[in-house]
């Protein structure tokens, strides 16, 4: 017999090795409880395993984790284990640090979800830029994807900036959409929030030169954004 939830082995009367059991329960809490997992997105095992690792195998997993997908993969004992999830149950994905709740037979991020497939999830994403000349852009053409709703964008400089006076941040046509002035100096940050704006194209962040051009220094900035999607089905 098994508990209801977790499938935890009971220990039964008068039952032999009852250590067996008993360490087999803990195995399967040691990693259900506050659930981490590495990644979402391999198809099969990595080649070294830590004990104790437990990844969500991608659709099409194959060899030792063949018809796992969207189950939970626990490498303990030395063996890959199967754990089938249940509804509502949340995991941490260190690959992608951010959390994902099991629901309707899939892994899926968000504040709020839908049963066909809706979701508004709340993203940050981080870049840094490395300066010189007039004004330096993301590598990342999508830093604000399409149709994300922003809430700001943050910076850091991370590296004296010379050259410059002081510089922007912001978008082509507007360059101190989030921040106008900032600091040059090393620790130097600014958290440049907007009235929540809708963008309906992938946007590059830049940041702009006042007084002359960028001679060296470095930026990290970060985009804190809405994004929602349509339904699945």
């Amino acid at each position: 017999m098994t508990t209801p939830n977790l499938a935890l082995p009971y220990i039964e009367a008068a039952q032999a090795q009852k250590h067996v059991t008993h360490n087999e329960a803990l195995d399967k809490l040691d990693v259900l409880a506050q659930l981490a997992v590495e990644s979402r997105t391999l198809t099969g095992p990595p080649g070294t395993p830590v004990e104790g690792s437990c990844f969500i195998p991608a659709a099409g997993a194959t060899g030792a984790w063949s018809c796992w997908y969207f189950d939970i993969a626990a490498f303990i004992g030395g063996a890959w284990q199967r754990i089938t999830p249940l509804s509502g149950m949340k995991a941490w994905v260190r690959a992608e640090r951010l959390t994902v709740t099991y629901e309707d037979g899939t892994w899926r991020d968000g504040i709020a979800l839908t049963a066909h497939g809706g979701r508004v999830t709340l993203r940050a994403r981080e870049e840094e830029l490395t300066l010189a000349g007039a004004f330096v852009e993301t590598a990342d053409a999508a830093f604000i994807p399409d149709r994300a709703i922003v809430l700001g964008v943050a910076a850091r400089t991370t590296e004296a900036i010379t050259g410059a006076a002081s510089y922007d941040v912001g978008i082509a046509g507007e360059p101190d959409k989030f921040g106008g002035t900032l600091g040059i100096a090393p620790g130097a940050t600014n958290i440049g929030v907007i009235g929540p704006t809708a963008f309906y194209a992938d946007t590059r962040v830049r940041a702009t030169a006042n007084g002359s051009g960028f001679t060296g220094g470095k930026v990290r900035l970060i985009a804190y954004f809405l994004e929602m999607s349509a339904p699945a089905a």
